[in-house]
């Protein structure tokens, strides 16, 4: 009986080494839920009603890439990085920039590219915004997909889908149907 309290006693020790990596979670649900607005042209918007742009392609490219359906999952913007943080979502693909405020609460892609822009555009091509009262010179953004903290087996899987489809080619004849720079 001792024995049987004692290990009740260390069950909740174990549980955070019980917790699933995001890689096995997607694995299972054979699906990579993916977050994104469907308001930033050429990145992701609605035309004929359909989900388009840079980011739904390459979202579905990196889906395919791990074996599993793309769930492409429109939400308002200021959702994205907490659907994430929260799991409601696994990734967001929105021109987000890896940015040191944000690497403290999430695990980041390898950049996936580049842009080269004054700080407005910025605010309109990524989810990391300037303040207002930095100089306004161009500025290199590197782009990269966030997901929880704590999950390398997804990082590493992400990643070498992203390396496989900048390899072939794909993400450069992807950055060059949008018209972003890809580098």
């Amino acid at each position: 009986m001792r024995l049987l309290s004692g290990l009740m006693l260390l069950l909740p020790l174990m549980s955070p080494l019980a917790h699933a990596e995001l890689i096995d979670d997607v694995n299972d649900r054979g699906e990579l839920r993916i977050a994104l607005d469907a308001a930033s042209p050429p990145w992701s918007f609605k035309q004929d009603g359909q989900l388009t742009g840079f980011d739904v392609e390459l979202g579905e490219l990196l889906a395919n890439e791990l074996e599993v359906h793309a769930s492409l999952l429109v939400t308002d913007h200021n959702e994205l990085l907490s659907g994430v943080e929260s799991g409601k979502y696994d990734v967001a693909i929105n021109h987000i920039a890896l940015a040191p405020e944000l690497q403290n609460r999430f695990d980041f892609s390898q950049p996936y590219d580049n842009l080269r822009t004054p700080v407005t555009g910025v605010a309109q091509a990524s989810s990391f915004v300037e303040p207002a009262n930095q100089a306004r010179t161009p500025t290199e953004i590197k782009l990269a997909i966030p997901f929880q903290k704590g999950n390398p087996a997804f990082q590493k899987s992400l990643n070498n889908a992203l390396q496989r489809i900048r390899d072939d080619g794909r993400l450069a004849a992807l950055a060059q149907k949008w018209q972003v720079v890809e580098k």
